[in-house]
């Protein structure tokens, strides 16, 4: 967490202001988020379903990964009823199944534009 009397601080808020994009992107940055998103958007709805879908990701993080992105509103926590102990899922809000489409399209943005791939540039002509 940044200090508010910080220049970052000052920084992120001046484009947050001047874009809502940087505010998107805030959002989501971290590495494990938007896969986690579209994990649970694949019915692994349980922490050690997440676990095993990302296996590298540690039980901290991903704990603290998916806080942030329930303080976004991107998702919720639900007590699963009837369990003992009481079971928990994390299920996408509306916010975050309009993401979901948003993660694809970028997903495949990136395997067409993916590093050490050729890109020819496109000339706009000016009228």
């Amino acid at each position: 967490m940044r200090k508010k009397q910080s220049t970052n601080f000052a920084n992120e808020q001046f484009l947050f202001q001047v874009c809502e994009l940087n505010s998107a992107i805030a959002m989501i940055s971290g590495r494990w988020k938007s896969q986690i998103v579209y994990s649970i958007s694949q019915g692994n709805h349980r922490f050690h379903l997440l676990q095993q879908e990302l296996p590298n990701i540690s039980e901290a993080v991903l704990a603290r990964q998916l806080k942030e992105l329930e303080n976004h509103a991107i998702l919720l926590k639900q007590e699963i009823p009837n369990t003992v102990p009481v079971g928990i899922q994390y299920v996408l809000t509306n916010k975050g199944w309009d993401l979901v489409p948003i993660l694809e399209s970028l997903c495949n943005w990136g395997k067409l534009y993916s590093e050490g791939k050729e890109i020819s540039a496109r000339i706009i002509s000016e009228i």
